[in-house]
């Protein structure tokens, strides 16, 4: 897993002060397409590309207000990209959780936090098995404060990349007698 940093910016040089009309007339026109840039809304998100083959469940783990949220599941296809979270980023670090529904296995890390198995948001991270939900070791995710963020969800054969703790589904235990 390699997480980087999205921005829907781009540097820009300023324009060259020349005369004329033609070059006011182009000078104006220049104004008016960064009118309507600036005008856009920026791209500020939480995204995630998954950059495997396989179809992936996604959930995410992250401070809201005062208290801990965990929401999922975002499905994700093979080599695309989701918005998990709209809008600025309001905390330096999120937590994912993702599991490979093609292969299995699963990017894991180890904070814990309450998911269960069907479409969820949950409030607070303690007790979650006595609250009747799973507990689920995520992966940090340090977005270095800015306001948007895309994950990169990789295989671990991939050259130049890394998972954090893509380990397959361990077996069931076998039911005693």
């Amino acid at each position: 897993m390699i997480s980087a940093p999205y921005s829907s910016t781009s540097d820009t040089l300023p324009l060259p002060r020349r005369r004329g009309v033609p070059r006011l007339a182009a000078l104006l026109g220049g104004a008016g397409t960064l009118l309507l840039l600036a005008c856009a809304p920026a791209a500020a998100d939480f995204r995630l590309c998954n950059r495997t083959d396989s179809r992936v469940g996604i959930a995410v783990g992250y401070k809201d207000g005062d208290a801990w949220a965990t929401e999922g599941w975002w499905n994700v296809n093979a080599n695309s990209c989701e918005t998990l979270l709209r809008g600025d980023l309001v905390a330096r670090y999120y937590y994912v959780y993702a599991v490979d529904y093609d292969l299995g296995g699963e990017w894991a890390g180890k904070a814990y936090m309450c998911t269960r198995e069907k479409e969820f948001t949950i409030r607070g991270i303690q007790d979650c098995l006595a609250r009747g939900y799973d507990r689920t070791g995520f992966f940090e995710v340090d977005t270095h404060e800015q306001r948007s963020w895309t994950v990169q969800l990789t295989e671990q054969s991939q050259p130049g990349t890394s998972t954090p703790g893509k380990v397959p589904i361990p077996p069931k235990a076998p039911e005693r007698p």
